[in-house]
């Protein structure tokens, strides 16, 4: 009796895969729960920022933020490197700019966004496609970076919360006790 029922598991497993593959159900959609746009929802010293997320110019690099968010790796995390007019930028464990995750690199994705106010880049190293966990957030118009760096994301509320985060030298934007992101999450809209 034990192995007819094996057997049973076995092929209505397989079954229920042929029928996801089928009808186009993707396992991560399930598994999440998600239906809807992704947004990345950071709680910051002041209050909630809400960064809707591109998957249909960036899927990578969205999968990514999803996959860390969803295993905290942010929170807690520094905005490490803050330079006023500029940007903010975060996601490093590390807190020095030359850390990330233990995910290996995601390719660039660029697009033609513009990079405006709120705008949300994937950090990276000289290597195009070297971004892993690090990303900023625009403070301003910063259009030098048009499709030289990732967008994957845009603040569409909570933009004032951006705007007070604490600022580092005008060069190098680093400073002594950086303003961290306490909570981090993904919600679906």
């Amino acid at each position: 009796m034990t192995h007819l029922l094996k057997r049973a598991a076995a092929a209505f497993g397989i079954l229920a895969i042929v029928c996801l593959t089928l009808f186009g159900f993707a396992a991560p959609a399930m598994a999440d729960n998600a239906s809807g746009t992704p947004h990345l929802i950071l709680t910051l010293k002041d209050g909630d920022v809400d960064i809707q997320l591109m998957p249909d110019i960036a899927p990578k690099h969205v999968e990514r933020i999803v996959t860390l968010t969803n295993q905290g790796f942010y929170n807690g995390l520094t905005f490490h490197r803050v330079i006023d007019g500029f940007m903010a930028q975060t996601g490093d464990p590390t807190g020095t700019g030359m850390g990330g995750s233990n995910l290996p690199n995601v390719k660039a994705e660029f697009s033609d966004t513009h990079f405006g106010p709120g705008i949300v880049g994937a950090a990276r190293s000289s290597d195009p496609d070297s971004f892993n966990s690090q990303f900023f957030i625009t403070f301003a118009d910063a259009g030098f970076l048009d499709g030289q760096y990732t967008v994957f994301g845009k603040v569409v509320d909570g933009m004032d919360h951006v705007n007070n985060i604490k600022k580092g030298d005008p060069q190098t934007g680093q400073m002594d006790d950086p303003d961290k992101i306490i909570s981090a999450k993904i919600v679906y809209k």
